[in-house]
């Protein structure tokens, strides 16, 4: 046994000491390891278990194909492209999202406008939530972007799908547009389609009327990505339910012809089909590039649109509202019959003008038209004449039979907004005048002039119905996804053949025959004729020493201060097939330019032989498959 002395056990113990102490640190150390593995392997596990796989995985929302718009025959009026876009998270996004931004404009071009609308839409979504940052970029934007990755945190690469428009302005008041969905849109429904940042809805036209349809279902996906954000493989896909496909009646050729002849006049034209009410062409000029407002438009566009006296925003056709003028006519004329008024021997005699209660009513023909019966009084579109006529028939009957040919409502066209424009009565004066009907105020209606408004459409509907006899109604929508649209036959109209007979025979003497208001500008191929009634509507009321100077002569105004010129008219003569309508914003000129633009229109219509086109209408809607033909 070995001897220790004093200073050898001191050290002895000292040394006992510091290795028990040494021991126990470990051992408590060692204790805290194995309680924190035991908390995160096994209390714990699961969660961060969890937290790991959502780090790794990642699921995106996935926004379906959108339905495509046809045409008649198939041809596509709206469809889908590739949209190669960036796409930022926030939460990954490293020295926050205004320096994630900066640098990604380092490589690509970022404006501080679009660098404020990402941070906007930032702030209204929640931070894990990708945000577009830029769209529509070439191939070569999109190389760069994958390029830098790996310096570019939070940035995601997506290749998805976006809104085509390729007639642009052609067609852009029939199909409107889409655009970014405001938090208007998410409070007024619930879809969870809208929560995806840089989402698209419909905003006008028929795009807005059916985008619960063509909207689609959402997907989603589920993709493994590596720390950078990049994708590594996608785990799972669920496509969503794509949009419907919607057929319209619209003949995209004819509607082609007619906006190339209206070209930038500030005008509305309307062409249907006689027998059904299908709507073949709508035209509003001058129109705008609905692929701007897909993009994002600028507010130089913006600002250019909105100022733009011609109103290219505005879809005249349905929301345009006009004085009838001389088109109001034929109404009178038909009620007038109906009313046994203008028998065959009813006549009136113009000497230029009617006095009544104290004021004069001129007739656009200074010396007058002498006497009329009701086809020359038609034919020669005298003022007169109708003053006289209306005033006999009184303003009951009148408004009677203007609503009975769809005036004063809304026809009910697939489309939002259109207007009802205005049918007046007594009752209408005393509710919003508090004033009592006067005849005068008949007279100023029986030439469509006064409180008398209508829309292109309307007119549109009026002369379908003069031609085929019967309430037809005008429509756009053919069939979505593989449902038909119903509708109901029309039925006879309750006027007799005999009021029709007339009016169409005034009608028709109109182009047809010398003298006729529209005779110069008739279509003269045999077979094709045409059958119409002019317009000329005031858009102010002129004063007599206006009258005494001349100045009342639209060549002397300015463009503003013009007259409306409008035509009605359907063709062909014999067996009707096609009614249009032609209204020009203070367009009125001697040569009656609106007449010419219909005579082409109708004449182009006609040679277009629909049976040698591709076969129209499927049975079934074909399959949605982007930049897919239909059959």
């Amino acid at each position: 046994m070995p001897v220790f002395d004093k200073k050898d056990k001191s050290r002895y113990e000292t040394f006992t000491r510091r290795t028990v102490a040494a021991g126990g640190g470990m051992t408590a150390i060692f204790a805290v390891l194995a309680g924190r593995l035991y908390q995160l392997q096994i209390r714990d596990g699961d969660e961060y278990m969890t937290q790991a796989e959502d780090n790794r995985v990642s699921e995106r929302l996935l926004a379906p194909p959108r339905g495509r718009i046809l045409d008649r025959f198939g041809v596509e009026l709206a469809n889908n492209k590739r949209n190669y876009r960036v796409l930022l998270v926030a939460e990954q996004a490293r020295g926050g999202v205004r320096q994630a931004l900066d640098t990604i404009g380092e490589v690509i071009s970022l404006s501080e406008t679009q660098k404020k609308r990402v941070l906007q839409t930032i702030a209204q979504n929640k931070k894990l939530v990708p945000v577009p940052v830029a769209e529509n970029l070439s191939w070569e934007e999109f190389s760069r972007i994958n390029l830098h990755l790996p310096y570019l945190p939070g940035v995601q690469p997506d290749v998805g799908e976006t809104r085509a428009y390729p007639f642009q302005s052609e067609l852009s008041h029939v199909l409107g547009y889409v655009a970014a969905v405001s938090p208007e849109d998410k409070k007024s429904e619930d879809d969870q389609l809208l929560d995806i940042p840089g989402y698209r809805i419909g905003k006008r036209g028929i795009e807005k009327q059916l985008d619960s349809d063509v909207r689609g279902e959402a997907g989603n996906a589920r993709v493994e990505v590596n720390a950078f954000g990049r994708v590594i493989r996608e785990l799972g896909h669920d496509p969503g339910q794509p949009g419907k496909d919607v057929w319209l009646t619209i003949d995209r050729d004819l509607q082609r012809f007619t906006a190339e002849r209206l070209g930038q006049e500030s005008a509305a034209c309307v062409v249907t089909d006689i027998t059904t009410g299908d709507v073949l062409a709508l035209a509003s000029t001058p129109g705008f590039d609905p692929n701007e407002f897909n993009t994002g438009i600028s507010l130089d566009l913006w600002k250019t649109l909105t100022e733009n006296d011609h109103k290219p925003l505005l879809n005249k056709a349905l929301s345009g509202t006009y004085p009838p003028g001389s088109t109001f006519k034929p109404i009178v004329a038909l009620a007038a019959v109906d009313a046994g008024i203008a028998t065959p021997d009813y006549r009136v005699h113009c000497s230029g003008k009617i006095t009544f209660g104290g004021h004069d009513f001129h007739c656009w023909r200074k010396e007058g038209h002498g006497s009329l019966d009701l086809k020359g009084g038609i034919k020669n579109s005298c003022d007169v004449f109708f003053y006289e006529t209306a005033r006999r028939v009184g303003i009951d009957k009148i408004e009677t039979a203007a609503r009975k040919m769809g005036l004063g409502a809304p026809t009910g066209i697939e489309m939002p907004g259109e207007k009802s424009g205005l049918v007046p009565s007594r009752a209408w004066k005393q509710k919003t005048y508090k004033a009592t009907w006067q005849q005068g105020d008949t007279l100023n209606v029986g030439i469509g002039q006064g409180y008398v408004t209508v829309t292109p459409l309307q007119l549109a509907q009026e002369v379908t119905r003069i031609a085929s006899g019967k309430a037809v109604s005008p429509r756009l929508v053919h069939m979505v996804g593989g449902n038909v649209m119903h509708r109901e036959t029309a039925p006879p109209l309750d006027f007799s053949e005999e009021a029709f007979a007339q009016l169409r025979a005034g009608m028709i003497a109109t182009t047809n025959e010398p003298g006729g208001s529209a005779y110069p500008w008739r279509i003269t191929e045999p077979g094709f004729e045409m059958a119409g009634k002019t317009g000329t509507a005031q858009v102010r009321v002129f004063t007599r020493e206006e009258h005494q100077r001349g100045i009342t002569k639209n060549e002397n105004l300015d463009w503003k201060m013009r007259d409306h010129a409008l035509f009605i008219g359907f063709a062909p003569i014999e067996n009707p097939k096609y009614a249009i309508v032609c209204v020009i914003e203070h367009g009125a000129t001697v040569a009656h330019v609106q007449v010419q633009m219909a005579r082409d229109i109708l004449l182009y219509a006609q040679k277009r032989d629909p049976l040698a086109m591709p076969t129209a209408y499927p049975v079934k809607a074909a399959e949605n498959t982007t930049n897919k033909k239909g059959g």
